[in-house]
Parts: structure tokens; C-alpha cells; sequence
């Protein structure tokens, strides 16, 4: 199924239309992405915190 064919549970309308709250909620969420909203600095933080746990993990399997 494709995004184009989503029924809102909502308002009963295509989800593409965005006619509800619901909707455009939905519609920027796919537009934008899950990792939009992160800033640049959230998201070295976020590479940073993973390198970490990868060293960490690596040391322990050694």
C-alpha cells in the first residue's frame, strides 16, 4: 500500500489531504523525516554516544 492510498482513522479521509490535525501531523512527519527536528549538535552527540558503545562492545568481546 502506498502513503497516497492511507484512510485517517481520524477524519476518514485520505491521509494525503491532510484534512485533520491528524493528518498534517502525519504528512510532516513523512516530508520531513524522523531526524529532522535534531539539531546538528544533537545529532554529533548522537555519532558520538554510538562510536562509544561500538569501542565499548568491541573491548568486551577482546
Amino acid at each position: 500500500m502506498t502513503y497516497d492510498r492511507l484512510v485517517c482513522a481520524n477524519c476518514a479521509s485520505p491521509v494525503s489531504e491532510g484534512r485533520c490535525p491528524v493528518c498534517r501531523a502525519q504528512r510532516r512527519m513523512q516530508q520531513e523525516g524522523p531526524l529532522a527536528g535534531l539539531t546538528p549538535a544533537a545529532l554529533i552527540a548522537l555519532l558520538i554516544a554510538l562510536i562509544a558503545v561500538a569501542a565499548v562492545a568491541h573491548e568486551v568481546a577482546v
